[in-house]
Order: structure tokens, then C-alpha cells, then sequence
């Protein structure tokens, strides 16, 4: 009989001594792929407060002059153009992962993963050409 962690022996029991490794903080530094990684996580910060902002903007729409001037203000386009790079940082790597999370069998094949990220990307194109189309048309009101 060999002497595990959980076999009570004449002194007791024998605690497992946890072996509890080290880590550095800038662990993430060590390779590009980590990098990444966490650039990626840090980007659904920008994401979630411009999504905070465009609910504030929804919550003025009964208010054309209050919707003007939040949409308007230094902060508020400061805001857009410092989220927009993060937006589409964290919209490209989601994509390039959907065909690792969302496996399409036909048959016995897989579906090859450029054709599951390709049709993310087209639909990503398509919306975002009807919302060009659609402000430049004047919106609703054109």
C-alpha cells in the first residue's frame, strides 16, 4: 500500500503541500502571442464605456438639443476616435477566433475556419456599407 496525501499513517493524516510557482507580473510580456492576449481583454474596457456612452445618447434622444451637445462635445469625440482602434482590434481577433469556438461539420468534413471568419467579415462589411449608405443618405429624415 503506498502513501498518498488522503492514506492516514500512525502520525495522522498528510497534508498535500501545495507547490504555489511564482509568477512575475509582467508574465504576459514573455511572448507576442500573451501580448496579444492581453491587449485584446484590455480592449473590452474601451468597448463596454462606449457602449455606457451610446446609451447615455439614447437616453437624450427625446432631446435633439441635449443629444447635439453630448455628441458634440471634445470629451465625447475624444472618446470615439480613442475607442474606435480598440473596437476594431477586439471585432478582427474575435473573428479570426470564431472558427476555433464554432466548428461547422458537413458530413464528415469540417467547414475550413476562413470560410466561417470570411462570412463574419462579410457580414461585418455589409452592415457596416448600409450604415455609411444609410448617414449619408441623410438617415431617416433623407
Amino acid at each position: 500500500m503506498d502513501n498518498d496525501s488522503s492514506t492516514p499513517t500512525a502520525a495522522g493524516p498528510v497534508a498535500a503541500k501545495q507547490h504555489i510557482r511564482k509568477m512575475p507580473v509582467n508574465w504576459w510580456l514573455k511572448k507576442p502571442a500573451y501580448l496579444r492576449y492581453m491587449v485584446r481583454e484590455i480592449t473590452c474596457l474601451f468597448v463596454g464605456g462606449y457602449a455606457m456612452f451610446l446609451l447615455m445618447l439614447a437616453a437624450r434622444l427625446d432631446k435633439p438639443e441635449a443629444f447635439e451637445t453630448l455628441l458634440a462635445s471634445p470629451l465625447a469625440i475624444g472618446l470615439q476616435w480613442v475607442a474606435l482602434p480598440f473596437a476594431i482590434y477586439h471585432s478582427v481577433t474575435w473573428f479570426n477566433l470564431t472558427p476555433k469556438v464554432l466548428v461547422i461539420w458537413r458530413g464528415e468534413d469540417k467547414l475550413p475556419g476562413f470560410l466561417i471568419a470570411g462570412a463574419h467579415y462579410a457580414g461585418w462589411l455589409a452592415v457596416s456599407a448600409g450604415l455609411v449608405y444609410f448617414a449619408m443618405s441623410g438617415g431617416a429624415d433623407g
